[in-house]
C-alpha cells in the first residue's frame, strides 16, 4: 500500500514556550501544493477562522463516506446527481475519562437524476454499506452516526 503523507509546520512566535501563552497555529501542506491554516478548536483558544484537527477529522470521514457511497452507487447503477453533507465532530470525555472526539455525525443529502427513485430503506442500506467499507470509518470504530436525509 502507498504511504499518504502531509507536512506540518509550526514556529513559535512568542519569546518562550509557556503554558497558555503560545499559539498553536500551524500549517499543513498536502501534496506540495495545498496549504491549510490549522489551529486548536476555538474552545481551546484557537482561531475560529482556521481549521482545527477535529474539523479535519470530520471532513476526512465525510469525504471517505461520500467516495465509498458514490463507488457503491455507480456499481449498483444508481445515478447520483449531487451529494451534500453536514458533518459535525463532538468533543467530550471517552470511557477512559480522556478528552476525545466522542462522536461524528454525518448528515448526507443525496439527489438522483430525474426519474430515478429509491426507497428510504434501500438508501439507508447503501449508506450503511458505505460506512462499513469506508477506510476512515473503520479506523474510528463505533463513534459515527449517519443521519440519512
Amino acid at each position: 500500500m502507498s504511504a499518504l503523507a502531509i507536512e506540518l509546520h509550526w514556529q513559535r512566535a512568542e519569546p518562550a514556550l509557556e503554558t497558555g501563552k503560545f499559539s498553536n497555529a500551524h500549517s499543513v501542506h498536502y501534496n506540495s501544493s495545498h496549504e491549510l491554516q490549522v489551529d486548536a478548536a476555538p474552545d481551546w483558544g484557537g482561531d475560529p477562522d482556521h481549521t482545527n484537527p477535529e474539523q479535519a477529522l470530520a471532513a476526512a470521514l465525510s469525504s471517505c463516506h461520500m467516495m465509498t457511497f458514490l463507488a457503491l452507487c455507480a456499481k449498483a447503477g444508481w445515478p447520483v446527481a449531487s451529494y451534500h453533507d453536514y458533518a459535525e465532530a463532538h468533543l467530550g470525555k471517552n470511557a477512559k475519562g480522556q478528552m476525545s472526539v466522542t462522536q461524528i455525525d454525518l448528515n448526507p443529502v443525496v439527489r438522483f437524476d430525474t426519474g430515478f427513485t429509491t426507497g428510504d430503506e434501500q438508501l439507508a442500506e447503501m449508506h450503511d454499506r458505505a460506512h462499513r467499507y469506508c477506510f476512515i470509518a473503520n479506523t474510528l470504530a463505533d463513534s459515527v452516526e449517519i443521519n440519512v436525509n
